[in-house]
């Protein structure tokens, strides 16, 4: 079990599901469990690693989480599994984006560096993409950056030697205004290079390259603190649970924030 209690996990998910959700998908809906609800719920899913079954057991065994989510019944796991189907990228990205803008809030630190999808300061994910694998990602990091960019200002962006191109060089520096740092591909000697990564090359600079190793820290905490796995039978399913695991560890940090600063406030007791 994670170390944040799942009450207020639960509660701070259902306030950024209601953030980026309507209530009801449309007029004719059921109306008897909100969006926002089955988001939270399907986002302490991923906190506690539990399937399907095991969330309509545990939400029928925790009198006190239902209160939470604001629950007169309980879900079967066949609405969850439904709603997990029609959940779309474009809402996992904004729930992203909500926890980002209320962990910045948080943060009396504003300077930030990211590496694609991450803040390495704070240790949290600003975007992300996922796809089935093995895959050539060195396209799609413009992208991922221009995602995070809306959620903060990019200062610096890391990226191993998989992202190396001229291209992407170029949109950092010249799109975003930011500094790029990409390690250069192996090759021969006698390869010609241009421009940014011919600079590259000749000056990297290797002492602030040390920091994309915070990127493996966040993975590591991600696996640690929740999971490593993306259950499902199906691609689309396996590839919206990877997407929820990283919402999921945002919230748990936001959670973990707040935390943190309300003990820091309290005055000593004897």
């Amino acid at each position: 079990m994670a170390e944040v209690g799942l009450l207020p996990f639960a509660r701070i998910a259902l306030q950024v599901a209601r953030a980026v959700l309507l209530r009801y998908r449309n007029r004719l809906s059921k109306r008897q469990f909100t969006q926002p609800q089955l988001l939270a719920i399907l986002c302490l899913m991923r906190y506690e690693d539990w399937t399907f079954r095991e969330a309509e057991v545990r939400l029928s065994e925790h009198r006190k989480l239902r209160q939470v989510l604001g629950l007169v019944s309980v879900p079967d796991f066949t609405t969850l599994y439904r709603f997990l189907q029609r959940l779309d990228d474009q809402t996992i990205d904004r729930a992203v984006g909500e926890t980002v803008r209320r962990l910045r809030g948080s943060l009396r630190q504003r300077r930030k560096r990211a590496r694609v999808a991450a803040d390495l300061d704070q240790q949290f994910v600003l975007s992300q993409l996922v796809r089935r694998g093995p895959w050539n990602d060195c396209a799609n990091l413009p992208a991922v950056v221009e995602t995070a960019s809306q959620q903060t200002r990019i200062g610096v962006v890391l990226a191993d030697a998989e992202f190396d191109s001229e291209r992407n060089h170029t949109y950092i520096r010249q799109r975003l205004g930011a500094q790029s740092v990409i390690a250069t591909k192996r090759g021969k000697k006698t390869w010609r290079v241009h421009g940014v990564r011919a600079e590259m090359r000749r000056a990297f600079p290797q002492q602030l390259y040390r920091r994309r190793a915070l990127i493996e820290t966040l993975f590591s905490s991600v696996k640690r603190k929740l999971s490593s796995r993306a259950p499902g039978r199906s691609l689309r399913t396996q590839m919206r649970q990877a997407l929820l695991l990283g919402l999921s560890f945002n919230l748990y940090r936001l959670k973990h924030r707040r935390l943190f600063l309300r003990m820091s406030t309290e005055p000593d007791g004897f």
